[in-house]
C-alpha cells in the first residue's frame, strides 16, 4: 500500500538574523536577508496577491516596517516569526487595497494558488504558515492567536477545501472516525498504537485510501510551492526596483545558489558503450550482465533488455548519488540508485515526496497514478557489503507518452540508522536524520510496452461471485485485474488477498502494498480491482493458476441496544455470537462510552460498524472515538499493540481485532439513546486454486 509507507516532513524555518548586524547595517541588512529569502517570501506572498506592482509594494512596506520596529522586538521572538507576521499582516492589507493604480492587469490564478484564493481567511493563514513557511502548529498557532487544537482544524478544513477545488467535481468517503488522524499521521506525529490502526484499517479500506491519498496530494503541493516558483512570473528586477525605492546606492550581493555539481555519463567500460548500442547479440547482453551487475533485481531487467545503465552522478556535501538505471512501463518508472557518503560511514536513501522532486513531473508523467513506494532492504547482501554505500529504488509516476527526460531534483536525504534495538527493527528505518544538499538529474527514459491478456473466467468464494477480467503483463509488475459482485448486502466481500500466480510453471508472489481499486463502470453490479505481482519474464502465457489467500468479508447483522445512565455499568448484550461489554457510560460534559470485548478466540467479527444515536434518529455531532485492538497470524499468535515491538510485514497473514472502543460526544444538545450495530467485517483464510487456460 503505497500510500502506507509515505510520510511528510514539514520543511525548517528560515534562518534568523543578527540583530549585531542590523545595528551596524541598518537597512541595507534587511534588503540583504529578504534577497536571500526572496523566493520562500516571494510565494508566500503569492498566496494572498496576483499583482506584480502589489507585490513589490508588499516587499517595501515590509522592509520599512522591520527597519523601523525591529529595536522593540527585544528578544521576544524568534526574528523570522516576527517579520513573517509583518509580511502576513500586510499581505492582508494589500490584498484589501483597491487604491494602488491598475497600470498591469492581474495575472489569472490557476492551481493551487486558485483553491486558496477559495479559503476563509484563517485556513488560508494557517495552510501558509505551516506549509509554505515551515512553521510547527505551536508557532504558527501563536502567530494566529489561536489554540493548537483550533490550528488543526483550520488546517484540515483548509486541506478539504484546496482539495474540492482542485478535484472539483469529485466526491470523498474517508471514514470519519479516522480522518481526524491524517494530519497527524502525514507529519509523523502519532503515537504508535493509534499509527498502527489507522493503517491497518486503511490496508482494508479503499475508500480512506483515496481520502488520505488526496490529503497527503495537497499537502505535497503546498510544501512544494517554493520550489515552483519559476511558475509565478517574477520580474527580473523584482528586488531591484525595491532597492531604487530605499535609495540604495550599492547593489547587494544576490541570493547565492549552491552550486550544481556537473552531472556526467560514465560508463563502466567500451563494453558497455557497445552493448547500449546494440552491438553485441543477446546472449552476450546477458552474460554481461550476469557478470557486472550486483543488484539482482537490477540484473533481470537489463539482461531481458528493459533498460540500459545509465550511472548518472551528483555529488553535494560530501555524498555522491549515482542513477544507475530507470525502467519504466505503463504502471511506474522504476529508478534504481546508489548513495555513496565519501567522507563517513553512513548510509542514506531517498523517500518520493520528501525532497525529491519530478520538476517537470506535470508535463511528461500520468498524474491519475501515485507512485509506488518501496521500502528500503536492509538484509540484503548488497546493502551490507560497505558501511557507506546504499543501493535502493523508488518508483515515480508513469510517463505520458513512450519516451522523455525526467529532471530529478534530490533536496534531502534520509540517513538509515542499523540499531540492534527491537524498536528500530520495528520501524525499519531507524530515527530518521536528514542530510540536505542537492543533486540534479536529467535521466533519459524509454517506456516499455505491456501485453494484455483476456481471461473470462468466473469463480465463486464464500458463495459470492468472482470474475477475472484481464492478466497484464509489463516489465516492472504482473497484474491481475479482477471482479468481486456486491448484489447482496448481507454478505459482501470487501476485498481478496492472494497468495501468488503461477504462469507456465513459474511462480510470483503478490506484493503486500500492491492492490487498488479499479474506477470501473462496467457493470454497476461489480467493484472492479487489481492485485500487482512480481515481474514475470518468459514465453507468452498457455496457463494462468490463481492461488487465493484470505478474504475480507463485510456482514450486515442489525442489533439496537438502549443506552440509559440511570443503569449501572458495565452491562453486557449479545452480538454475532459473542459477549460484548458496555464498560462505561456517563454524561456530564461530556457524553463518555466504552465498549470491550477482550475475547477473540473464535470470534466472528474483527470489527463492528455501528452509529451512537439519539431520540430523533440523528448520529450527535462533535464525536470523538479511539480504539484499541490486537494482531493475531493465521496460527493464532496475538501481538499486543502496545507492548513489544514488532514488524507488520512478518506476520503471517495478520487480522486485526478491535478489543476496545472509546467514543466522546462534546455536544449535549442531542443525548444519545441507542447503540445501533449494523455489521460487521472479519477474514477467512483460503486456499482455493483457480486454472485459466490461455490456449
Amino acid at each position: 500500500m503505497s500510500k502506507k509507507g509515505d510520510v511528510l516532513m514539514i520543511p525548517a524555518k528560515i534562518d534568523p538574523i543578527s540583530t549585531t548586524t542590523i545595528r551596524e547595517k541598518g537597512v541595507e541588512s534587511i534588503v540583504d536577508w529578504f534577497d536571500q529569502h526572496q523566493q520562500s517570501f516571494y510565494t508566500l506572498g503569492w498566496c494572498y496577491l496576483s499583482n506584480q506592482e502589489q507585490m513589490e509594494e508588499l516587499f517595501y512596506r515590509s522592509i520599512i516596517q522591520v527597519q523601523k520596529e525591529w529595536p522593540r522586538l527585544k528578544g521576544k521572538a524568534a526574528f523570522e516569526t516576527w517579520v513573517t507576521s509583518i509580511f502576513i499582516h500586510n499581505c492582508r492589507e494589500l490584498s484589501r487595497d483597491r487604491s494602488l493604480p491598475a497600470s498591469e492587469e492581474s495575472e489569472p490564478r490557476q492551481g493551487v494558488f486558485k483553491a486558496l484564493d477559495q479559503l476563509q481567511q484563517d485556513e488560508k493563514d494557517a495552510m501558509v504558515l505551516t506549509y509554505v513557511q515551515g512553521f510547527s502548529r505551536e508557532d504558527a498557532a501563536h502567530l494566529l492567536q489561536v489554540s493548537v487544537g483550533k490550528m488543526k482544524e483550520l488546517l484540515f478544513s483548509g486541506i478539504q477545501s484546496i482539495r474540492n477545488e482542485m478535484w472539483s467535481g469529485t466526491t470523498f468517503h474517508g471514514c470519519r472516525e479516522y480522518q481526524k488522524d491524517y494530519l497527524d499521521y502525514l507529519e509523523r506525529t502519532m503515537d504508535r498504537s493509534k499509527k498502527i490502526d489507522l493503517e491497518v484499517h486503511i490496508y482494508h479500506c479503499q475508500e480512506c485510501q483515496e481520502d488520505l491519498a488526496t490529503f497527503q496530494e495537497v499537502m505535497l503541493t503546498m510544501l512544494d510551492l517554493p520550489n515552483n516558483i519559476e511558475d509565478v512570473p517574477v520580474l527580473a528586477r523584482f528586488m531591484e526596483k525595491i532597492k531604487d525605492r530605499l535609495k540604495e546606492k550599492e547593489r547587494h550581493k544576490q541570493k547565492q545558489n549552491k552550486k550544481r555539481k556537473k552531472v556526467r555519463i560514465a560508463f563502466a567500460s567500451v563494453f558497455v558503450l557497445l552493448v547500449g548500442i546494440g552491438y553485441f547479440a543477446g546472449a552476450f547482453t546477458y552474460l554481461y550482465y550476469g557478470w557486472t551487475e550486483e543488484d539482482p533485481q537490477l540484473r533481470a531487467f537489463l539482461q531481458q533488455g528493459y533498460g540500459q545503465r545509465l550511472n548518472l552522478e551528483a555529488e553535494s556535501d560530501g555524498v555522491k548519488v549515482k542513477i544507475k538505471s530507470v525502467i519504466a512501463d505503463d504502471l511506474q518508472t522504476l529508478v534504481y540508485y546508489e548513495i555513496e557518503d565519501i567522507n563517513e560511514d553512513s548510509q542514506y536513501m531517498v523517500g518520493y515526496g520528501d525532497g525529491v522532486y519530478v520538476e517537470n513531473e506535470y508535463e511528461i508523467m500520468n498524474y491519475e497514478t501515485y507512485p509506488t513506494y518501496y521500502l528500503p532492504d536492509l538484509e540484503s547482501e548488497l546493502n551490507n557489503k560497505e558501511k557507506n554505500v546504499f543501493q535502493g529504488k523508488m518508483g515515480l509516476r508513469p510517463l505520458k507518452k513512450d519516451n522523455g527526460t525526467i529532471k530529478l531534483k534530490i533536496t534531502k536525504l534520509h540517513r538509515l540508522i542499523r540499531d540492534s534495538s527491537e524498536q528500530s527493527r520495528y520501524w525499519g528505518l531507524g530515527d530518521i536524520e536528514i542530510k540536505t544538499g542537492e543533486w540534479n538529474f536529467e535521466i533519459p527514459v524509454t517506456k516499455q510496452p505491456s501485453i494484455e491478456y483476456a481471461l473470462g473466467e468466473e469463480t465463486e468464494i464464500e458463495g459470492i461471485p468472482v470474475r477475472f477480467d484481464k492478466l497484464i503483463i509489463a516489465p516492472t509488475a504482473t497484474i491481475l485485474q479482477f471482479g468481486i459482485n456486491h448484489e447482496k448486502p448481507e454478505k459482501r466481500i470487501e476485498f481478496l488477498n492472494f497468495n501468488n500466480l503461477e504462469v507456465n510453471n513459474n511462480k510470483v508472489k503478490a506484493q503486500m502494498y500492491g492492490s487498488s481499486f479499479v474506477d470501473s463502470q462496467q457493470d454497476m453490479n461489480w467493484n472492479t480491482f487489481q492485485t500487482n505481482f512480481d515481474p514475470l519474464f518468459g514465453e507468452k502465457p498457455e496457463e494462468v493458476n490463481i492461488q487465493f489467500e484470505s478474504a475480507y468479508l463485510a456482514f450486515e447483522d442489525k442489533k439496537t441496544i438502549e443506552l440509559d445512565d440511570t443503569r449501572e455499568y458495565p452491562q453486557t448484550f449479545e452480538y454475532a455470537g459473542s459477549t460484548i461489554s458496555i464498560e462505561k457510560l456517563e454524561v456530564g460534559q461530556s457524553f463518555d462510552i466504552v465498549i470491550s470485548n477482550h475475547e477473540i478466540m473464535n470470534r466472528a467479527y474483527e470489527l463492528l460498524h455501528f452509529n451512537i444515536v439519539s431520540e430523533d434518529e440523528k448520529v450527535p455531532s462533535g464525536m470523538e472515538m479511539n480504539s484499541e485492538g490486537v494482531l493475531v497470524d493465521k496460527n493464532g499468535v496475538e501481538y499486543a499493540m502496545n507492548k513489544a515491538p514488532f514488524s507488520y510485514e512478518e506476520i503471517e497473514q495478520p487480522r486485526y481485532f478491535q478489543t476496545v472502543q472509546s467514543i466522546r460526544f462534546h455536544n449535549n444538545d442531542a443525548i444519545p439513546k441507542n447503540l445501533e450495530i449494523y455489521g460487521y467485517n472479519t477474514t477467512r483464510y483460503l486456499d482455493d486454486v483457480v486454472k485459466i487456460s490461455l490456449e
